[in-house]
């Protein structure tokens, strides 16, 4: 029975963590530490660890139940915890208990299945999107002075030009820089933190690899780059899919590759 209770528990948590994304404003601790205080002022008798400790998992139980309120009976639900708690006969047997608990857990799969083909669908319409909308900015942008275009697609501005040597793809190099999209969200940048990083030329998108190879240490660039050459569909969330992406960058050094350990 108790592996049943638990399995009730851990049901009514996994749907709270599920849905914590899209409800994060009913969170239980307040970003404002006066208002905890407040809160908790306002609550008469939970003075022991023991009160404050019920209180809480009360609450968490609470919170994990409301996700589900249109599918149960809180009260019914009550009279489970209170029945288990007291050792009280139960009024459904195990095979019974089992049989709610199983089939709960298939609707609840079905449903969180559904919301992610639908999430997977609206991912594709927004790459769609992204994609047609980067290729007429790459179109329209080629034509302006000074931008050079390769034969792989990327396109770039020399911003100044050094006179250093020129990294292979395997080197290892020191930049500084700040990415943009084509509307102008600045999703990263090197400058705000105050720190260059330092990477091999070949382990970062393709885009960055072709553009690395062609500057001269000194040198500033103003890369703009096609989705194919960025992260394409699978671009993180503060960029998203199919997105053309536009890098400033400049080539501060080319680094000594450290040489592995010696035994």
């Amino acid at each position: 029975m108790k592996r049943v209770l638990v399995m009730m528990v851990g049901v009514g948590l996994l749907l709270a963590v599920q849905s914590c994304d899209a409800k994060k404003e009913e969170s239980l601790v307040p970003k404002d530490k006066s208002v905890v205080k407040e809160e908790v002022a306002n609550v008469s008798g939970l003075k022991t660890a023991r009160e404050k400790l019920s209180y809480s998992i009360g609450l968490q139980l609470g919170t994990s139940l409301k996700e589900i309120k249109e599918d149960i009976d809180f009260s019914v639900a009550v009279q489970g915890m209170e029945d288990s708690f007291n050792d009280k006969k139960l009024r459904l047997t195990k095979e019974e208990i089992m049989k709610e608990l199983t089939a709960f857990s298939k609707k609840m799969q079905e449903k969180q299945m559904k919301i992610m083909e639908k999430q997977k669908k609206k991912m594709e319409a927004l790459g769609k999107e992204n994609k047609k909308q980067g290729e007429e900015f790459l179109s329209e942008n080629k034509k302006k002075k000074d931008v050079v275009t390769t034969k792989s697609g990327l396109q770039y501005i020399v911003l100044s030009k050094g006179k250093g040597k020129k990294p292979k793809a395997t080197d290892q190099v020191k930049v500084h820089y700040k990415g943009t999209l084509i509307d102008g969200t600045e999703f990263d940048s090197s400058y705000k933190r105050g720190e260059p990083v330092i990477f091999p030329a070949n382990q970062v998108i393709p885009g960055w690899t072709e553009a690395l190879q062609l500057m001269n240490v000194g040198s500033k660039y103003k890369l703009f780059i096609p989705s194919d050459l960025a992260y394409g569909k699978q671009g993180p969330p503060q960029i998203g899919p199919n997105a053309t992406l536009i890098f400033e960058v400049e080539l501060l050094s080319i680094e000594k590759i450290p040489e592995p350990a010696k035994k």
